[in-house]
C-alpha cells in the first residue's frame, strides 16, 4: 500500500493539539480538509487515533505510543528538506576525502586536521596521495576536495583561486651556485631535477630557457617534492618549486633558497570539487575552512623570516 507522508505532518499536528480544529489552524488548512486527513490516517493504521469524550477528544493507548516518534519523524524530514538549516560544525558526523598534492599536505594537512578536529570532533578526513594520472574520483563522489595548478575545463567541476605561489630554486648548503651571482647561464648549465607524477621530464622552464637559446640538463624527475628536496640535499642536483607550499620543508631541512634568474610565471593553486556539493552546507564549511588554511601560506613572511636573497645556508 502506497501512504502519502504528508499524513504524518496531519498526524503530528492532531497529536500535539489533541483536536481537528487546532491541527487545521496548525497547519492552515480547513476542518473538513483535516477531518479527511484523520479519517485516512485511521484507514491507513487501524486505529482510531483520536476518539471524542464529551466536547474533547483525547488520544488512544497506541497514539500515545507513538507520539514521540511521528514528532521526531517530521523533525527529521522539516531538516531533510529545509534548505535554510543552519550547520552546527560540532555535531557533524562525516568523512571526507581531501586530495591535495603533496606539498600543500605537507604545508597545511597539520593545520587542517587540526582546524577540522577543533571545530567538529565527529568528522574524518582522508588525505590520499595524488595519483600519476588523471582519475574521475571527484565526479564520482569519492574525493569532495582537490587541489591544481590549473582551472578545470569539465562543466560540473566547481574551482576556486586561493592563491598564486612563485617557483624558487633550492640548493644544498655549500652548492656551487651559492657563490657569486646567479646568472642565466650558470642556471642553465647546472644538473637539474624536477617534480611530476605523471614523470614528465620537461616543464614550463624549459620552454623559458628555450625562448633565451639555453638547454638545462634534467638528471631526475621525480613523484613529490619532499623526494626532490630530499635529493637536492644530498647531491648537487638543483630544483625549482613553488616557494609557499615548500618553505617549511626546504627550511627544515636547511636548504638554500635563490631567487631564479629569469622570469617566470606565478604559479595559481585552486581547490576543486564537484557541482553537486554547492549547496551542501557541511562541504561549504569544509571548503571554507581549507580556503582560509590555504591562503595562511600566502600571508606576507613574519619578520623572523629572512626574505629571498642570494644567501648560503648557515
Amino acid at each position: 500500500m502506497q501512504l502519502d507522508l504528508n499524513l504524518l505532518t496531519a498526524l503530528d499536528a492532531l497529536l500535539e493539539e489533541g483536536s481537528v480544529a487546532g491541527a487545521a489552524a496548525r497547519l492552515h488548512v480547513t476542518a473538513p480538509a483535516m477531518s479527511r486527513s484523520l479519517g485516512r490516517i485511521r484507514k491507513a493504521t487501524g486505529d482510531q487515533i483520536l476518539v471524542r469524550t464529551g466536547r474533547t477528544m483525547v488520544p488512544t493507548p497506541r497514539a500515545l505510543a507513538m507520539r514521540s516518534q511521528v514528532h521526531a519523524l517530521v523533525q527529521q524530514a522539516n531538516q531533510l528538506l529545509s534548505a535554510q538549516q543552519e550547520l552546527d560544525p560540532a555535531a557533524l558526523e562525516r568523512v571526507f576525502t581531501v586530495r591535495w598534492h603533496d606539498a600543500l599536505t605537507a604545508a597545511c594537512g597539520t593545520a587542517l586536521v587540526s582546524a577540522v578536529h577543533r571545530q567538529a570532533p565527529g568528522v574524518q578526513l582522508r588525505l590520499p596521495a595524488e595519483p600519476g594520472t588523471d582519475t574521475p574520483e571527484l565526479r564520482r563522489g569519492e574525493v569532495d576536495l582537490e587541489s591544481s595548478s590549473s582551472a578545470p575545463t569539465l562543466p560540473d567541476i566547481r574551482h576556486r583561486l586561493v592563491g598564486r605561489d612563485r617557483l624558487v630554486v633550492a640548493v644544498r648548503p655549500g652548492h656551487p651556485l651559492t657563490e657569486g651571482p646567479l646568472s642565466l647561464e650558470r642556471y642553465a648549465a647546472v644538473e637539474h631535477l624536477t617534480v611530476s607524477r605523471r614523470g614528465n621530464l620537461r616543464d614550463p622552464i624549459d620552454d623559458a630557457l628555450t625562448t633565451r637559446g639555453l638547454e638545462r640538463r634534467v638528471v631526475a624527475v621525480g613523484p613529490t617534492a619532499a623526494f626532490a628536496l630530499q635529493l637536492a640535499l644530498g647531491s648537487d642536483l638543483v630544483v625549482t618549486l613553488p616557494d609557499a607550499v615548500t618553505r617549511t620543508a626546504r627550511e627544515q631541512l636547511g636548504l638554500v633558497t635563490l631567487p631564479p634568474p629569469l622570469q617566470l610565471p606565478d604559479v595559481p593553486l585552486y581547490l576543486l570539487w564537484h557541482q553537486r556539493y554547492d549547496d551542501d552546507r557541511a562541504h561549504t564549511w569544509l571548503r571554507d575552512l581549507a580556503t582560509g588554511t590555504v591562503q595562511a601560506l600566502f600571508a606576507p613572511p613574519t619578520a623572523s623570516q629572512q626574505p629571498l636573497t642570494n644567501r648560503t645556508g648557515q
